[in-house]
């Protein structure tokens, strides 16, 4: 079976995202969307209401699985038996960054192979950072989101 990690911090889930868990689930058997809990960051959402959020997102998709994590991607990919990890990419901004942290990734784990998928046309403008930014500023943001998923209010 070939599992994989799709990991992030998902403050929040966008449609951006989604599309990147459609296209993973052409190539793996099962794609697990870590949830990652960063000390440096302080979340909008919490862990647990990001999970929540990804959970109804995905709804439906078989072979997909939502789990908060904290500590190192790889050794997170290791407890879940799982031999990718899935990058998004929206630029080659994004991929000089993600280069970086594959490349350390392969020295700690070479078994553990990082792919990098590029969003759709659709959805390369969407990031978290905005999508959260618009949130904080009282915005709609039932565009950037996956349909028929209610954000928490805070």
């Amino acid at each position: 079976m070939k599992i994989a990690v799709f990991p992030g911090s998902f403050d929040p889930f966008t449609l951006g995202h989604y599309d990147i868990v459609k296209s993973s689930m052409k190539l793996f058997d099962k794609v697990i969307i870590g949830v990652g809990h960063n000390y440096e960051k302080r979340g909008y959402f919490s862990v647990e209401e990001r999970v929540a959020i990804i959970e109804r997102s995905v709804e439906g998709i078989v072979g997909v699985e939502v789990i908060g994590f904290t500590g190192l991607t790889v050794e997170f990919c290791k407890r879940v038996e799982a031999s990718f990890i899935i990058r998004g990419l929206r630029s080659t901004t994004d991929f000089e960054l993600e280069r970086v942290i594959a490349q350390a990734n392969l020295k700690m784990a070479p078994e553990i192979t990082t792919l990098f998928i590029p969003s759709g046309p659709l959805y390369g403008y969407i990031s978290s950072s905005v999508v959260r930014d618009i949130l904080i500023n009282g915005g709609s943001v039932e565009q950037f989101m996956v349909a028929g998923v209610d954000l928490p209010k805070k």
